[in-house]
């Protein structure tokens, strides 16, 4: 390994099939030095669990007829955002499957009203969607958009996503990039089928794409789906994972992710502030809702007061700012 970064496959290769304790040193190092020691806090509404996908790992995708689908009203939702906010939070994350329930017009007016006389990020994870509603999202106030690419392996991808493409939705990244979007990518660590080269590559993509943030958690299986009898991703592979992403992408925002602590609900996620993490996302959507919203099984709750429970563990302190992109400081300026 070099001092500053990884510069061949081979090396990051051998750094994934090591168990070196000093990865997670340099990236801690790499991560206070481009990040400092502040926890960016997102609050989450999973605002709707309809989905037009087929997904193979997901609780969400259409054919599960064993889950109770919900939508939140638009002012339930604004609702819930505002309650965020007088919380200190300053980033809003609306989330759902990919639900074309919620009309473009919907989303532009929900987005209006959150951003209406309030310094707040809003990031949005609502799946693909024509380029046009990207545009309107962006045009009505949306900061970020997180659209994980699960899988840089294109075969992979098409085996876990009928009817969908890898290309399709790298096309959507760079379009919203185009747009002004701080974005987000973002894979699965343990896939069925998924090899250790394939997440060699993930680490590459993540640097080459430039992403401003990406979430990376481990598989965990739902019950419902096709893949729901294999075993879940393995966590200290999933925390070499996001050390090593850390290490070579510097500056990007990594969220301890939920995954983590459901893998590891006593430190999971406090294991992965140590692996170079500066994110966490406490979840604000009502309980009616949540425990509906089953992407995988026996998905931990992180309530705020947990997330700066841990964030307090990890040494760490809560961040005052919207915590916009590292890359580009104009984004702080512009939003």
């Amino acid at each position: 390994m070099e001092k500053e970064t990884f510069i061949s496959k081979e090396e990051i290769l051998q750094a994934l099939k090591e168990n070196n304790e000093k990865i997670f040193e340099r990236a801690d190092e790499t991560r206070k030095v481009f990040c400092k020691d502040e926890v960016h806090i997102r609050g989450i509404i999973a605002f709707s669990n309809y989905c037009c996908r087929s997904c193979l790992y997901c609780g969400l995708r259409k054919e599960n007829k064993q889950i109770f689908r919900y939508r939140m009203k638009p002012e339930e939702i604004v609702k819930v955002a505002c309650e965020i906010i007088q919380n200190g939070v300053k980033t809003v994350v609306l989330q759902s499957g990919d639900d074309f329930g919620f009309s473009r017009k919907t989303l532009v007016e929900i987005i209006n009203k959150i951003k209406k006389g309030n310094n707040v990020a809003i990031t949005l994870s609502v799946g693909e969607k024509p380029f046009d509603d990207y545009k309107a999202f962006r045009e009505a106030g949306a900061d970020r958009f997180l659209l994980k690419h699960e899988t840089s392996n294109q075969s992979l991808y098409g085996k876990l996503h009928p009817g969908q493409s890898l290309k399709e939705r790298l096309k959507s990244l760079e379009y919203m990039k185009k747009l002004g979007y701080q974005i987000g990518a973002g894979n699965i660590i343990g896939l069925p089928g998924q090899s250790i080269d394939d997440l060699v590559n993930d680490i590459l993509f993540l640097k080459e794409f430039d992403v401003d943030m990406a979430g990376i958690g481990p598989f965990i299986p739902q019950k419902d789906t096709p893949l729901g009898n294999y075993p879940a991703g393995d966590l200290n592979l999933t925390l070499k994972f996001l050390a090593l992403g850390r290490i070579v992408t510097k500056n990007i925002h990594l969220p301890a992710t939920t995954a983590l602590g459901t893998l590891n609900p006593r430190e999971g996620q406090l294991l992965g502030f140590k692996a170079g993490c500066n994110v966490i996302m406490p979840d604000f959507t009502p309980e009616d809702y949540r425990r509906k919203y089953v992407i995988y099984d026996n998905k931990v709750p992180v309530t705020l007061k947990k997330a700066k429970k841990i964030i307090i563990e990890a040494g760490r302190k809560v961040a005052r700012d919207r915590g916009d992109s590292l890359k580009r400081s104009d984004y702080a300026k512009n939003t």
